[in-house]
């Protein structure tokens, strides 16, 4: 069973619940970083403990909403291990497993609904990273302050 970590602001909570349900369905250990209400918050304080975990070896994988995606995106690509995808549609969410081997898929929650997050995350999860010309880029990408 593969562990993966789940993180969202309030503009992505609901749709975090659902999803945490949903993905515990699938066979996955789900850690859920939070927020565990819809009332207001600051999405860094949520993606940061993601990040880290993935950083630290505990998780391979991890998903994340904010309203736009784009916060969350933001915030984890920040960290050195992490490259976090921000998908509207299930071809870009394989995409960004495929060629780009993100281990974060990000979700704009305040614009897609419960059955397009389902299947974004079916497609991410089921792709795999193809390597090859792709691998070449990603080594382009540092992976540590220098």
């Amino acid at each position: 069973m593969e562990k993966i970590g789940i993180a969202s602001d309030h503009a992505g909570y609901e749709m975090k619940e659902f999803l945490v349900g949903y993905l515990g369905s699938k066979g996955f250990e789900v850690l859920d970083f939070g927020t565990d209400s819809p009332e207001s918050v600051d999405y860094p304080d949520y993606a940061h403990p993601l990040a880290e975990a993935i950083e630290r070896g505990e998780l391979e994988r991890g998903v994340a909403l904010c309203g736009s995606g784009e916060g969350m995106a933001i915030t984890l690509n920040k960290h050195q291990g992490i490259r976090a995808g921000l998908a509207w549609e299930p071809e870009i969410a394989a995409l960004i497993r495929r060629h780009n081997d993100a281990n974060v898929i990000v979700l704009p929650a305040r614009f897609i609904s419960n059955d397009e997050a389902v299947a974004m995350l079916d497609a991410y999860f089921a792709a795999r990273f193809e390597g090859g010309r792709h691998e070449n880029r990603l080594k382009k990408i540092p992976t540590a302050c220098k």
